[in-house]
């Protein structure tokens, strides 16, 4: 039967004269059918036992993270969290996707997810480090940037990336025109490449913090010893070469179109593999090796801003009530 209109689908066909050149499918126990017939939503064969074992072990990580954030009291790896459980849930509506393939919301918003999540253990390791800045360097700086600025950048830059990263997912998310998924395609790869250059940028101060690091080491002068530090640091430098390489994998994956011709995109081995593990490693490679670890005692975290402010104010009140006090002294006197 030829198909008038089609239901929304992972994959773009290959013309947007979709009536002239598929046809609706009969799904399976499981609602799959062909990736060009046009009540496709997948451009392969979802395998829920993969997608159920990611779904645990992103589920056993963030449980993990959350007992280690409030056990050794570390408010801010709520960002880690947040990654964690985003590809849990990920992975929860991907295994119900794949035994439900013709529900176009679990693959919809679970690849909007996977595309994102990311992005919140970048933004971890940018504050990792410039914690690590300004709990071990004299200077609380490195290439003359100071250590709460270095933070701020970063993860703004960060924030600037998911931003354009969700519109381009949503517009490929678009599947009844080709110009839209085109068009978010080429949105997507353009934030994805703001990441990887401030990626690669943080990478370079990386660099320059840790040879710092080594050679207070070597001269005695690291004002604190923990022997936490230079493992931490090298997890780290994983953490980041882990999302250079899934950022790689992107745009090769997207660079051949969202079309069904795409062969990346009809192996779902790549996407579990090229991306889902390498994040996988990175959130357990830091449940092993702890910021927690290293950041604790005095000045491990960035002094409150409300706490600078107030300190400020009551410098500034301080003299004035002094002044006041003397001069109802020397009235009485009078």
């Amino acid at each position: 039967m030829i198909a008038t209109s089609s239901t929304p689908t992972l994959l773009v066909k290959a013309t947007s004269t979709v009536a002239a050149t598929c046809t609706t499918a009969v799904p399976d126990a499981n609602g799959y059918v062909p990736p060009d017939a046009c009540n496709a939503n997948y451009g392969f064969y979802p395998r829920w036992e993969d997608n159920a074992a990611f779904a645990i072990a992103f589920g056993l990580t963030t449980c993990a993270h959350l007992a280690q954030a409030i056990v050794l009291k570390k408010p801010f790896c709520w960002v880690i969290i947040m990654g964690a459980l985003w590809e849990c849930f990920c992975f929860i509506l991907r295994t119900l996707g794949a035994k439900d393939q013709q529900n176009s919301t679990y693959v919809t918003v679970s690849t909007l997810l996977f595309l994102l999540a990311p992005l919140w253990i970048n933004a971890f390791a940018y504050m990792v480090v410039s914690r690590l800045i300004y709990f071990l360097h004299p200077k609380q700086a490195v290439l003359t940037i100071p250590a709460r600025w270095l933070a701020k950048g970063f993860v703004a830059a960060d924030i600037i990336s998911f931003i354009v990263q969700a519109a381009g997912g949503a517009l490929m998310a678009d599947q009844h025109s080709t110009e839209n998924a085109d068009l978010g395609r080429k949105v997507y790869m353009a934030g994805v490449g703001v990441q990887l250059f401030f990626v690669v940028i943080f990478i370079v101060v990386s660099i320059s913090f840790y040879h710092q690091v080594l050679c207070d080491i070597r001269t005695g002068t690291l004002k604190n010893r923990n022997r936490w530090i230079r493992p931490l640091v090298l997890v780290i430098f994983l953490v980041l070469i882990l999302i250079v390489e899934r950022i790689i994998f992107r745009f090769v994956e997207f660079s051949g179109g969202v079309s069904s011709s795409n062969k990346i995109l009809r192996h779902e081995g790549y996407q579990l593999y090229l991306d889902a593990l390498p994040m996988l490693l990175a959130l357990a490679s830091l449940n092993l090796i702890h910021p927690g670890l290293v950041l604790k005692g005095p000045g491990c975290s960035f002094p409150s801003s409300k706490i600078q402010w107030w300190k400020g104010r009551s410098a500034a009140f301080e003299p004035l009530a002094l002044r006041s006090f003397d001069r109802r002294e020397h009235s009485s006197v009078e």
